[in-house]
């Protein structure tokens, strides 16, 4: 029995960190054991994070299974989207890398590998949030 090939990576934003399992299939997505539209409660984040597939034309050539945890949906999405975004580069790897229809130079241009590094600021002392002051009175 030939063992299926597959192609693993890890996507982080805010505070998720999402696991990525990417197999050759069909092009069904799931997440924590449910479907991806059932999962995320708006189509935007699904359009969001399918969106590393739709630019290299893979929607329907890889069955992609999603294990995430922490933050809340928009994060959850945005780390999901760098998993995807790590497994094509791991499928893609033996090929010529400096070609413009690799798919480093496709999503490198669409902006998908860089890692957003905000996350939210600590609350300080004295203030009510990382920043807002207490409402100041004169008199």
């Amino acid at each position: 029995m030939s063992k299926k090939q597959e192609w693993t990576a890890t996507g982080r934003r805010k505070r998720s960190v999402a696991q990525v399992r990417m197999t050759g299939g069909t092009g069904s997505i799931t997440i924590n054991g449910v479907d991806v539209h059932e999962y995320m409660p708006y189509e935007t984040l699904v359009m969001d994070l399918k969106q590393p597939l739709v630019a290299t034309n893979n929607e329907n050539r890889f069955d992609i299974t999603v294990t995430v945890k922490g933050g809340g949906f928009s994060g959850q999405t945005g780390a999901i989207r760098l998993g995807i975004t790590r497994a094509l580069l791991k499928f893609d790897e033996n090929t010529d890398q400096t070609r413009e229809d690799s798919y480093r130079h496709i999503l490198k241009n669409a902006g998908f590998i860089t890692r957003d590094p905000r996350v939210k600021e600590r609350k300080k002392y004295g203030l009510k949030k990382a920043r807002r002051a207490p409402q100041f009175s004169k008199r």
